[in-house]
């Protein structure tokens, strides 16, 4: 589905089916985009809030039936690029490494430590075009900024900056999984985050995880270990946050894409544009028609 010129540049919502409840949504509209990685979790469910244009994507689906590691996250990531998203809030439960850390904050990632091991499908790149990203810093500073002062103000206990552990699931950790990560100082974990931030960036998509702490994971003996049915408890009471900072936060998030993220391909593509596959770059033209256009 390629990008319409004349379309203006929408933030992006990946998280739970309940997010698009929000007070204040206008010109409700749902979106079954194709993309050339397959489908995405479920169709895109898109309106306006405070004049700005939005769009929300279910991660698991509606129903919550996708388990992490059959999530096509080329194709949920492609598919907000084709609709012009280039600002992309993640909202997702977490478990807290750390004692600092109770169930019910809000921890704002600013890095992750990668323990997937299904990396081929993060990326966009191959098939004749290769592209390595700068990955140092893997979240847009801006936005992380942006929301934490959101939080601040709406009163949400909100800590700035931490590690996202990423690990491949469905089960949750083992107890000396769950020490080893507690005892490196890492801050929270989860299964779906660095994928979507990987695939933002080499979308030029800026993008910021909301980690909602829901648990202990496992590490803090005098705790029950993490369940289905303990993260269950939590889920709603985070989700009501997460719409509150959202919607402070939308106005304040800047109409034209000219943070660094935006242009993160400038210094990533490595093969001569002269001998790009031509079927490459029709099935990445969102992404590549700055590119073509030059």
């Amino acid at each position: 589905m390629p990008q319409r010129k004349d379309e203006q540049p929408a933030i992006g919502i990946i998280g739970g089916s309940g997010l698009y409840q929000i007070e204040g949504l206008r010109d409700a509209t749902e979106h079954s985009v194709d993309t050339p990685f397959g489908p995405p979790s479920d169709t895109l469910f898109g309106g306006r809030i405070s004049g700005r244009q939005v769009y929300f994507l279910p991660r698991h689906g509606r129903g919550h039936r996708i388990l992490p590691h059959e999530i096509n996250h080329r194709a949920n990531i492609y598919a907000l690029r084709s609709l012009s998203v280039r600002w992309i809030i993640s909202v997702a439960a977490v478990g807290s490494l750390q004692e600092k850390y109770a169930p019910r904050d809000v921890l704002l990632p600013s890095q992750f430590y990668d323990r997937t091991s299904r990396r081929d499908t993060h990326t966009f790149f191959g098939a004749g075009i290769a592209a390595h990203i700068a990955f140092a810093e893997p979240i847009s500073t801006k936005l992380r900024n942006l929301l934490a002062d959101s939080a601040r103000s709406l009163g949400v206990t909100v800590h700035n900056g931490g590690t996202y552990v990423n690990m491949d699931g469905p089960a949750f950790s083992t107890r000396a999984e769950s020490e080893f990560n507690h005892r490196n100082g890492f801050d929270v974990i989860a299964m779906t985050n660095l994928p979507e931030a990987k695939l933002a960036r080499e979308a030029e998509i800026a993008f910021a995880t909301m980690a909602m702490i829901t648990d202990y994971d496992c590490w803090k003996v005098e705790e029950e270990p993490v369940s289905a049915e303990i993260v269950l408890s939590h889920l709603m009471a985070n989700a009501e946050t997460a719409r509150k900072i959202i919607v402070d936060v939308l106005p304040q998030i800047p109409t034209a894409p000219n943070w660094p993220e935006h242009f993160a391909l400038n210094t990533a593509l490595i093969t001569n544009r002269k001998i790009w596959p031509e079927a490459t770059v029709e099935k990445l033209r969102p992404i590549l028609a700055r590119f073509l256009e030059a």
